[in-house]
């Protein structure tokens, strides 16, 4: 049911209105997760998708990240984002760097494991514990599990749209 609203959501959005959704182009398929994901929860399947460029959208207000690849959605995340303090940046980053086993050079440091770099200011999606009531310094942080398949699964250059309520309607 859910992938069919989503078809038609996109079906009938104007290519303008789609761009300001989220640029994420020609999406048909979601994961059918059966539950609402909490802390430290992730879905990952992507037998029988083709490979290619992943794109990625990181939602900070439902603390989510979603990766699609040739239109398919192969992973999802509950994510720890900024607090509004220290507010996760909002906009679209290439992967700048990839690293396996990278240590915070600003905050004592800290094991940023599977790290995917989006600036050079040191926001970055990786590895972390993922509670409830948990946040990053701006980094985006998710399971550390996850963070070591969707590191694998991305390629330096690959788009992160990080964003708010991206798509809502398409996920509940």
């Amino acid at each position: 049911m859910a992938r069919l609203a989503l078809a038609l959501l996109l079906l009938l959005l104007p290519a303008t209105a789609h761009a300001r959704a989220g640029g994420v182009p020609a999406v048909h398929t979601i994961l059918d997760v059966g539950r609402p994901l909490g802390p430290g929860d992730y879905v990952w399947e992507d037998d029988d998708v083709p490979a290619g460029a992943a794109r990625v959208v990181v939602d900070v207000t439902k603390r989510r990240l979603y990766v699609y690849r040739a239109g398919v959605e192969i992973g999802r995340s509950y994510v720890v984002v900024g607090p509004p303090e220290q507010p996760t940046p909002i906009g679209r980053f290439p992967i700048l760097q990839k690293h396996a086993d990278h240590y915070s050079s600003t905050y004592d440091n800290a094991p940023m494991p599977y790290m995917l770099r989006l600036t050079w200011g040191g926001v970055a999606i990786h590895g972390s514990p993922v509670e409830e009531d948990w946040v990053t310094h701006g980094c985006i942080g998710v399971p550390t599990a996850f963070a070591r398949i969707l590191y694998a699964n991305v390629r330096k250059g690959d788009e992160v749209i990080v964003t708010r309520n991206w798509l809502p309607a398409a996920y509940d």
